[in-house]
């Protein structure tokens, strides 16, 4: 939970992004979409671990300087699987249009795949399927990130269409 809410945050800011670097008002309506659906999962995950006494931010790894799988080592930080890297971060601030556009759609399908890899692993972990306001969650993220990957794939399509033209 406590990496999801991270992962969360990151999609969250990149739908930021959209109103100043895009017209195109299919993808700023699947923004608002993705922004408000991550940030109402957000409040969800917090109230989740507050009522189980835990914390909201992840304990620190005290590994300085380790090169571990998931390591943006840009930034010296663990990346949850999809997470986009500071490079990758920093290309989507600088784009406009239909760059803006494709990198959007491109980072935010490999960031929606990363979250079905941690309901995955949720989903594998022994008894975390008992908990069934949890299940009923999880399940939720995993059918909502696939219906929104088909969008984005879709109107990945539809652009190549477009710049051929």
């Amino acid at each position: 939970m406590q990496g999801m809410i991270m992962h969360h945050a990151q999609a969250v800011e990149m739908t930021a992004l959209i109103e100043s670097r895009t017209e195109n008002k299919e993808l700023r309506l699947l923004g608002e979409r993705i922004s408000k659906s991550q940030s109402d999962e957000m409040k969800f995950m917090k109230r989740w671990l507050e009522a189980r006494g835990e914390p909201v931010q992840p304990p620190m790894p005290g590994m300085p300087g380790m090169d571990m799988p998931g390591m943006d080592m840009s930034t010296h930080q663990m990346l949850m699987p999809g997470m986009l890297t500071t490079k990758q971060m920093d290309a989507l601030r600088k784009a406009k249009g239909a760059e803006f556009d494709r990198l959007f759609l491109t980072g935010m399908i490999q960031h929606h795949k990363g979250a079905l890899v941690m309901v995955k692993d949720l989903f594998d972990t022994a008894g975390a399927g008992q908990d069934a306001e949890l299940f009923n969650f999880a399940t939720d993220v995993d059918s909502t990130q696939r219906a929104e990957i088909r969008i984005m794939q879709t109107m990945l399509g539809e652009n190549s269409v477009e710049e051929k033209r």
